[in-house]
């Protein structure tokens, strides 16, 4: 994989991703927060919030097809939050 500046980044990822555009819930604390899935794999996932910083660490992600997976938090960027399923 190349970034922008044509450098190889590795890719550490076992599983390949599938591009999605999903609308789904983040459950924490008593709270839902709207999102959006980007990309899936059997391990994780993508998402893009509102705002990265009220997502919790450890949350649960009600997908569109009503499926229920805990997620840990694993990476952000800016508003696009990297999860790993549980």
């Amino acid at each position: 994989m190349m970034d922008d500046k044509n450098k190889v980044v590795e890719d550490k990822r076992r599983h390949p991703r599938t591009a999605v555009e999903d609308r789904a819930l983040i459950s924490a604390e008593g709270s839902v927060i709207g999102c959006v899935v980007r990309n899936v794999s059997v391990e994780g996932a993508a998402i893009d919030v509102v705002s990265a910083a009220a997502v919790p660490r450890r949350f649960r992600l009600i997908m569109s097809d009503s499926s229920v997976k805990d997620c840990n938090t694993v990476w952000i960027n800016q508003n696009r939050i990297g999860v790993s399923f549980e």
